[in-house]
């Protein structure tokens, strides 16, 4: 992953090595603590940059994430399709819940 650093607070973790729920908290108390209304002036430039830090990583690793997901659901279809084919009648849904197959997705 890129190194994040630029906007990292002394001894605070870079947001790149952060896990996404990890991430997802540390934005979610920057942002409670605008809510509240009492930002220390100095902190809150740093503040600002780290908030928007967060939300640029997380948003890398969603389209990240997203483009995976539209990779592997063509082959895991097609494997599926496949194994159907080779186990007997392919419109056979039986064991299947009222989603069918798309119930993965």
């Amino acid at each position: 992953m890129a190194t994040s650093t630029g906007s990292a607070p002394d001894g605070a973790t870079p947001v790149d090595e952060l896990s996404y729920s990890d991430a997802g908290a540390e934005l979610d108390g920057i942002i409670g603590e605008f809510e509240t209304g009492v930002v220390d002036v100095d902190r809150l430039v740093e503040q600002l940059e780290r908030a928007t830090e967060i939300v640029d990583e997380l948003d890398r690793r969603l389209r990240r994430t997203r483009m995976r997901v539209e990779e592997l659901v063509p082959r895991l279809e097609a494997i599926g399709q496949s194994a159907g084919g080779e186990a007997g009648d392919p419109d056979d849904d039986e064991g299947l819940d009222d989603a069918g197959s798309d119930a993965l997705f």
